[in-house]
């Protein structure tokens, strides 16, 4: 998913494998990631993502003179929050000890790469066709 505020930001779906990189898009308010060497299109992740960071995850300091917050941790899996709240950020990571931090609030430059992604429920598998006593008879005519 891409934060409420990227709808006008192009976007493509995260892949694993993707190398990422927190950013602030130009046309937007809102932080997200963008793959390296498309600084303009937002990637967009499903919940359950899991991204690994180069370094330890980093967040703005709630007030500029403080220093920056550092998460202690360098795997996260995103996630969504506040979906009750159409006009807040839902973008989030959370860390292994169930600690989390919105995607917009961390620190530009932080690259990651997508490790997984989220299980999809599979296709229930086909039955297998039984024929009623007339179709084998037609088959069986045909060949």
């Amino acid at each position: 998913m891409c934060d409420y505020s990227l709808h006008d930001v192009a976007s493509r779906p995260a892949a694993v494998g993707d190398k990422l990189v927190s950013t602030r898009f130009s046309n937007s308010i809102t932080r997200g990631f963008a793959s390296i060497g498309e600084p303009n299109v937002a990637v967009c992740l499903l919940p359950g993502t899991e991204l690994a960071f180069e370094k330890e995850v980093e967040s703005d300091a709630t007030f500029r003179f403080l220093p920056n917050r550092k998460y202690g941790h360098k795997v996260a899996r995103f996630r969504q929050v506040n979906l009750d709240n159409p006009v807040a950020h839902h973008d989030a990571l959370e860390f292994p000890g169930g600690e989390t931090v919105l995607v917009t609030n961390l620190c530009e430059g932080q690259q990651a790469t997508v490790l997984q992604l989220p299980v999809t429920a599979k296709p229930e598998k086909a039955e297998p066709a039984v024929l009623t006593q007339a179709q084998q008879t037609l088959l069986a005519q045909d060949w």
